[in-house]
């Protein structure tokens, strides 16, 4: 059953061939066999067959829907009623939400089942979920190797067949580089799409929830769910309710011959993606991915990006200081960690911030702190935010000449645990594909393409990434889609998944 698509295990539902507890029960022993991945934080057994059984019921009722009975993984920054919702974080350890965030409300009247909280680095702050504070995730196809993150349990549990589906957030690229890392399908919509109301903030004008799944057509169901206008969330954007899986199968334009599906569509290729620093293994497998594309009718045309490389020190203030806003809140008095022993209000507010945050947490903290100071605000935060403005301009000159964007999610394969722990810097470079797309609001997505790796390490996963304009996501899923209807890059899993 694990191997399903959302299509074929919603089938095998409504055809009993399976009951909703049964499959619950199916997953919920994987995750048990698979701890040493360490891809979830919280598994409650009763709770998910408690819902599985009110999905069995809405299902011999007649009342159910696509999804009704597929389960799935949160991570554990969106917020759970009857759940701890920590995100990643010794701050928030033990506490429980009183109400559900609007991602998990949605899916849940949709009737999908809760497995259980997925690992996330600490406040959704990290390239490699690394930094969380119940250790590290390991990657399914190598666990010597980090999964990616901030998303990086909810893709090692859809990568390894632990869920079939999970919920996961992309602040600067931690959908799509988890994604990429660890062999599965994920998608970033356009800011506002999908609501942030019940998602604990790192960076309020970045931060966007998505799904990670099998294929794109699964990340399609679960955006038809996800998305929609939620008054209690000042970003989300009003727009009429679409189906995101509408294209998928279908030509692009009305001239398309046989065998060629894609014809017309027009792929730029940023001169800013190719250049050095990008691997050759990554090359190679991005390189083939293009050439698919080519044999289905697509056309591929060179782009320029500008500004790419201050996507890096633009995200690196701009971020760090919204963080700092947010953050502010955890001070030890109406929730979260407090400090056991301290003098007065301000020492506990000192000490309770000190044990509860991590190290990553704290130094994001101090940058965010520093730039929003006085005498510097101007200099680095109005400065950064002038220049998100062209880097979003440079994407719309870009698509006047092309449809789609496409290039690498991330400049190598995943990398081992501990690798790069003593060099924040060169962690925040492995971000230079997906910082510039958050800091536009654009949507984006990876999707498997290939391996890459040499020696013992030579079957490390590599997602294409795929970028389109604001609210061309169910184009970019159909582009997607029609890869993976002749490639099985996205039906591969690893070793004994």
């Amino acid at each position: 059953m694990h191997d399903k698509s959302l299509t074929e295990l919603a089938r095998a539902l409504a055809t009993k061939e399976i009951s909703a507890v049964e499959l619950a029960q199916h997953y919920l022993a994987r995750i048990e066999a698979a701890r040493e991945l360490n891809a979830f934080v919280e598994v409650e057994q009763e709770r998910t067959l408690e819902a599985a059984r009110a999905a069995d019921a809405r299902i011999a009722a007649g009342s159910a829907g696509p999804l009704t009975g597929v389960p799935v993984a949160h991570k554990d920054v969106f917020v759970t009623r009857g759940w701890h919702s920590t995100a990643g974080s010794k701050m928030l350890a033990g506490y429980e939400s009183p109400f559900d965030a609007t991602v998990v409300e949605r899916l849940a009247r949709a009737g999908m089942v809760t497995l259980g909280k997925t690992n996330m680095d600490e406040f959704a702050m990290g390239s490699s979920n690394e930094n969380s504070a119940f250790g590290p995730v390991r990657n399914p196809w190598d666990t010597r190797a980090v999964p990616g993150g901030s998303s990086g349990g909810s893709a090692a549990a859809v990568a390894a067949r632990l869920a079939p589906a999970a919920t996961a957030t992309d602040t600067g690229g931690s959908i799509r580089q988890p994604a990429s890392f660890s062999g599965v399908t994920g998608i970033k919509p356009t800011y506002g799409r999908v609501s942030r109301y019940g998602m604990i903030a790192f960076a309020s004008s970045l931060d966007q929830g998505g799904p990670m799944a099998g294929s794109a057509a699964d990340c399609a169901l679960l955006l038809n769910a996800m998305a929609g206008f939620d008054e209690r969330d000042s970003t989300s954007l009003q727009r009429p309710d679409e189906d995101f899986a509408r294209h998928l199968g279908k030509t692009w334009g009305d001239d398309a011959a046989a065998g060629k599906p894609l014809a017309g569509l027009r792929i730029g290729l940023p001169n800013e993606y190719f250049g050095a620093g990008l691997a050759d293994d990554v090359r190679a497998a991005i390189d083939a991915a293009l050439a698919q594309y080519e044999a289905l009718g697509a056309t591929l045309v060179p782009v320029s990006l500008p500004k790419t490389e201050l996507s890096i020190p633009v995200y690196y203030v701009i971020a760090p200081a919204e963080a700092s806003s947010n953050l502010s809140r955890f001070d030890g008095v109406r929730y979260g960690h407090r400090a056991a022993e301290y003098r007065d209000l301000l020492d506990m507010y000192k000490k309770s911030r000190a044990e509860g945050f991590g190290p990553e947490v704290k130094r994001r903290i101090l940058v965010g702190t520093y730039v929003l100071s006085h005498g510097y605000y101007d200099a680095y935060y109005l400065q950064a935010q002038k220049i998100r403005r062209i880097i979003a301009q440079d994407f719309q000159e870009a698509f006047k000449v092309c449809d789609v964007i496409m290039g690498p999610v991330a400049p190598t394969v995943a990398w081992d645990i501990g690798a790069k722990g003593d060099d924040p810097v060169q962690m925040y470079l492995a971000d230079i594909y997906t910082l510039s797309v958050s800091l536009a609001g654009l949507p984006g997505m990876s999707v498997p393409c290939g391996f890459g790796g040499t020696g013992g390490d030579a079957k490390r996963p590599v997602g294409l990434q795929i970028i389109g304009n604001y609210f061309s996501e169910a184009r970019m899923l159909q582009v997607a889609d029609a890869f993976q209807r002749v490639t099985t890059w996205h039906t591969q899993s690893p070793a004994g998944a």
